[in-house]
């Protein structure tokens, strides 16, 4: 089955803090979580930005299209799906029926357990998109929901052991991935969706490693458009119809995301931070971060005193 990726709006997944319910506080302290995709509504959405998590997903009921970087999959049958937190990824719902598991786990959960990170590398599914999804039989499907089934026991059970147990059970499922090794090769892309993801990635690309020696380059919805070399109008028009929103949403909505990372996992004065996304005036900034979140930078790094 063909079918376009643009029928529908996407949602982005930053404005969807009740589809994962983690992300209701980012700054909440958690390692690892499971869910089971009956419970939890399985809905379009766009992640266009990096997370700060991996997941793994298993899709055993429902159909759909699964989007990663320039990669897409039509997802008809039993379908494993291993993601890093810098894939820019999109589901499309195709029918309402929704079964599986995904689990969730940062990087800290990584570091802290050197035999998962070894087996993470070794078999290279979250980092080599050729082995990031793998298909399944119906007769294989038990065996790979039997380590979510027990990732979420554990999970529940909030024993001692919880995190060993759960990383034990994280590296058994990828072993039992390798062995199945059933790699698809993607289907085509639409042209609309490959230009949206070039804005992402240019998005991503520009935001996610500023620091005051190298503040952000470019923040208008002109500079991008330029730099992707297309018409600003037909930027804002392909991302509104697809998401929802233009250019210049998607791009304040980014920078106000990382300057919230920033006022809370450093200790740089406003004035850095403040040139460090753009401003050269830190008042500038103030006001921008307090029409956008109804505090201003100050107060919104005293919520949050432990990670201050």
């Amino acid at each position: 089955m063909k079918t376009t990726i643009d029928s529908k709006i996407i949602d982005t997944l930053r404005d969807l803090p009740d589809m994962i319910p983690v992300l209701r506080d980012s700054y909440e302290s958690w390692t690892i979580r499971v869910f089971n995709r009956k419970q939890h509504e399985c809905r379009n959405y766009l992640s266009p930005n990096r997370r700060d998590f991996y997941k793994a997903l298993l899709i055993t009921k429902g159909t759909g299209v699964f989007t990663m970087g320039l990669n897409t999959y039509y997802i008809e049958e039993p379908t494993l799906l291993y993601i890093h937190p810098n894939d820019i990824i999109s589901w499309r719902n195709l029918s309402e029926e929704s079964g599986g598991y995904y689990v969730l786990f940062r990087k800290s959960f990584i570091n802290d357990h050197p035999q998962l990170k070894s087996v993470i590398d070794k078999f290279g599914l979250f980092s080599e998109k050729n082995k990031s999804v793998i298909r399944l039989q119906e007769t294989e499907v038990p065996a790979i929901t039997h380590y979510f089934e027990r990732l979420e026991a554990e999970e529940l059970e909030n024993g001692s052991f919880r995190e060993d147990a759960m990383q034990a059970y994280m590296q058994l499922l990828m072993v039992e991935s390798m062995k199945i090794g059933r790699f698809p090769k993607p289907d085509g892309i639409t042209e609309d969706f490959g230009h949206i993801h070039q804005f992402f990635n240019l998005l991503e690309s520009e935001t996610s490693n500023i620091n005051y020696s190298s503040p952000i380059r470019i923040k208008t919805a002109k500079e991008f458009a330029h730099n992707l070399n297309v018409h600003p109008n037909y930027l804002n028009e392909l991302l509104k119809k697809h998401t929802g929103q233009n250019a210049s949403t998607h791009i304040r909505n980014r920078i106000l995301e990382e300057a919230k990372v920033l006022l809370l996992q450093t200790d740089w004065s406003l004035q850095d931070i403040s040139y460090s996304i753009g401003f050269a005036e830190q008042p500038n900034f103030n006001l921008f971060f307090k029409k956008n979140t109804g505090v201003t930078p100050a107060e919104f790094r005293r919520s949050y005193p432990a990670l201050a």
